[in-house]
């Protein structure tokens, strides 16, 4: 079957392209949450953030801050939302990594996500479980 990105990519699948460099890609998302709801890819295919080296992570954040500008301009968006996803249990549907950049107005109806709270020293704990691994 293969990756649906990696398709789109080697041009198999139609989209509609907004930028392309040697390694980078990126496209409109084909069910937006508002209009001009991007994806940016890079053309190898890593599964997700854990997956990429870190050299090629450089590269790929300039072309997200690059093309995030031209999407707020161009669609005179008040400001962009830029997510994510990294495993299935985050929201990951497609394993080729890839960022949405998410034009926001205000006014759009769109919320962010809940926030909750820590317990007495438990913020502590888990700061302390989060640094054993860096």
């Amino acid at each position: 079957m293969g990756c649906i990105f990696c398709k789109i990519v080697r041009g198999e699948i139609p989209c509609s392209k907004v930028f392309e460099n040697e390694k980078f890609f990126a496209f409109l998302d084909i069910g937006p949450i508002n209009k001009g709801h991007t994806l940016v890819i890079p053309k190898k295919h890593y599964k997700n953030l854990f997956d990429m080296p870190e050299e090629e992570l450089k590269g790929y954040m300039e072309v997200i801050q690059k093309v995030s500008k031209a999407v707020m301009k161009g669609v005179d968006a008040d400001g962009v939302n830029i997510n994510m996803s990294n495993e299935s249990a985050a929201g990951q549907v497609v394993m080729h990594a890839h960022v949405h950049i998410i034009p926001r107005i205000k006014g759009d109806g769109l919320k962010l996500w809940p926030q909750g709270k820590y317990k007495e020293g438990e913020m502590q704990t888990v700061r302390d479980k989060i640094v054993n691994y860096l």
